[in-house]
């Protein structure tokens, strides 16, 4: 996927955003011409993710627990191409003041760049550190694990964007 690299980033999670915990209501359920064997969740997938991330704009990247995984499993069932991977660190320290253990690394990954992040485990703690601590605009959307992603979660993240461009 070529993107400018002036474009925001949009850091994306698998479980809960895209695998919801429960299964998507039937008029969403579309057969995947896969083998799914392995994982019994991945129907949980709704193809229509992937045309809607990348009709977005931003420079999508894996910011998951799959890692690299995410490109050989997720990518083909969302009509996604391979996208960057987030490596995580190894260490084990406790995340400060309560923050998720992603986000300080996160804003490290994006630099100067602004960044939407869909996320099931974001709180206010990680949106009052991240309006202190990282100078580029930032929309943290926390993704109701039950449900994955939805219509107002694309929308809330298009509203971003205007502004965004309108230098808001």
């Amino acid at each position: 996927m070529s993107c400018p690299t002036d474009s925001p980033l949009l850091f994306l999670d698998v479980d809960g955003p895209l695998i919801p915990f429960k299964a998507r209501p039937l008029d969403r359920a579309v057969a995947q011409p896969f083998d799914d064997r392995g994982n019994p969740l991945l129907d949980r997938l709704d193809p229509e993710d992937g045309p809607r991330l990348l009709a977005l704009g931003c420079e999508l990247v894996w910011a998951t627990t799959w890692m690299a995984e995410a490109n050989e499993v997720i990518s083909p069932r969302l009509g996604l191409p391979d996208l960057p991977v987030v490596e995580w660190p190894d260490d084990d320290e406790d995340p400060a003041r309560g923050l998720h253990w992603k986000t300080v690394f996160l804003t490290r990954w994006a630099g100067a760049r602004p960044f939407v992040w869909f996320d099931d485990e974001t709180t206010d703690a990680d949106r009052r550190w991240l309006a202190a601590q990282h100078q580029a605009p930032t929309l943290l959307r926390r993704v109701d694990p039950y449900v994955g992603l939805t219509g107002a979660d694309f929308a809330a993240v298009r509203r971003w964007l205007r502004q965004l461009g309108d230098g808001a």
